[in-house]
């Protein structure tokens, strides 16, 4: 790897750049600083929807892009919004029904915030603007067999951000290719990006990258995709790999 390839950092939230009691560690920020003050962008590429990370993006002082809802959403750095993609009623009606027939806890993203089991589900579904649905499931079986049924369905993408759910975009929705668009805006390619993740969610983009890391958490596929696997989440793993590849 050349000593400055790396122009674009791009770190998933859960699993990765926050600890499992959802904080970010000082040396995680530490690393970030030292790559932002070299000149490298660093960004955030998380399934959470805007509500859930701002706070924390803030926190981290990043002068750059952001990445929500697996790709359906993308953000300028003064969090304007820069595009948005969502998935068409029809589908969320087939998932919801989905989650019925099963039991299963299920959520789903709207721009206008986010609805789960313990919540009461909209009965209009065309009075608000659908981002996500997800499936968390422990029975291996039922998941399995959701999974196989929205597999068919070509206008869908799924993906998870753990081992027991299911996460499911508009098809053609995914980090990677938000971060495209990005390194479109920015003038890099992909193969300047690093891309660090732990899930099935953050495959695509730690496919494509120059440099794909998965954490040591991380699921088994990710580990197999990856250019790298750095420590966990608990042990500073985003800062080791940007110590690694960027300083």
């Amino acid at each position: 790897m050349e000593a400055g390839k790396i122009k674009l950092i791009a770190l998933d939230m859960d699993g990765t750049l926050l600890k499992q009691d959802h904080s970010v560690s000082e040396e995680n920020r530490k690393a970030i600083k030292k790559a932002q003050q070299k000149g490298v962008t660093v960004m955030v590429s998380t399934g959470r929807p805007l509500v859930y990370c701002k706070e924390i993006v803030e926190s981290l002082e990043l002068a750059s892009y952001l990445i929500t809802v697996n790709g359906s959403e993308i953000w300028d750095a003064d969090l304007n919004l820069i595009e948005r993609t969502m998935i068409d009623i029809s589908h969320i009606e087939q998932m919801y029904e989905l989650a019925q027939k099963h039991d299963t806890h299920f959520w789903s993203s709207t721009v206008g915030g986010v609805w789960n089991k313990k919540t009461e589900f909209p009965k209009a579904l065309d009075e608000h603007e659908w981002l996500k649905f997800g499936f968390d499931i422990e029975d291996d079986a039922i998941r399995e067999s959701i999974r196989e049924e929205l597999s068919l369905n070509k206008e869908l993408e799924l993906s998870n951000s753990s081992e027991t759910n299911i996460e499911v975009n508009a098809a053609g929705i995914n980090k990677a290719a938000a971060i495209r668009k990005v390194c479109d805006r920015l003038g890099f390619t992909m193969d300047e990006v690093m891309a660090v993740g732990d899930s099935l969610n953050d495959l695509a983009m730690i496919n494509e990258a120059g440099i794909g890391v998965a954490m040591g958490n991380a699921q088994a596929a990710v580990k197999k995709a990856a250019d790298w696997v750095t420590e966990s989440n608990e042990e500073d793993g985003v800062a080791k790999a940007i110590q690694k590849f960027v300083l």
